[in-house]
């Protein structure tokens, strides 16, 4: 079933609950690496989003427009990662770490994700420094508490989360 992964494909899943610059150059950066990135929008509901899947597709797709990245698919879906690496084909699943704190949990998932689908592989890529400390949970707590984002997401994020706290 997973024998026909194409390691060309990277697959880089999140809730992306916005999309931060750290995500972005993440996904700069591989798309320098791989043939393919497929940004996979997971719904998660569990996580009780702040942005609805389709704005958040939305959101991550003028992102990724705005910065040329022709070889970068924004989508979403709802099933087992592990499945939607099978029916997307991709070979590598892509993940970042921001910290060390980072590296359990994703040392976790990774090896979760290797016995339900083996022949893909995880690969971790580190951000930039200057958006090693940004995650979307701060960015949230400070868009809500009416702070300033615009150095930590694209202007439209900005935009749409000043929206969303309706922050003048």
């Amino acid at each position: 079933m997973s024998d026909d992964l194409d390691y060309r494909i990277a697959l880089y899943p999140g809730t992306f609950d916005p999309l931060t610059n750290g995500h972005a150059d993440l996904i700069e950066r591989a798309a320098r690496m791989f043939e393919t990135i497929i940004v996979a929008i997971a719904e998660s509901p569990h996580k009780q989003p702040l942005f609805g899947l389709e704005e958040r597709i939305e959101l991550a797709r003028g992102v990724i427009n705005d910065r040329n990245m022709a070889n970068v698919e924004v989508t979403g879906f709802s099933d087992l990662l592990a499945h939607f690496v099978v029916k997307r084909r991709a070979g590598v699943i892509l993940r970042g770490l921001r910290a060390v704190s980072d590296f359990e949990y994703e040392f976790q998932l990774a090896s979760m994700n290797r016995h339900l689908v083996s022949a893909a592989e995880t690969v971790f890529l580190t951000p930039s420094e200057e958006y090693s400390f940004i995650s979307a949970s701060l960015v949230r707590e400070i868009a809500r508490l009416g702070g300033n984002v615009g150095e930590f997401v694209d202007p439209r994020v900005a935009r749409a989360l000043k929206r969303r706290f309706r922050i003048a």
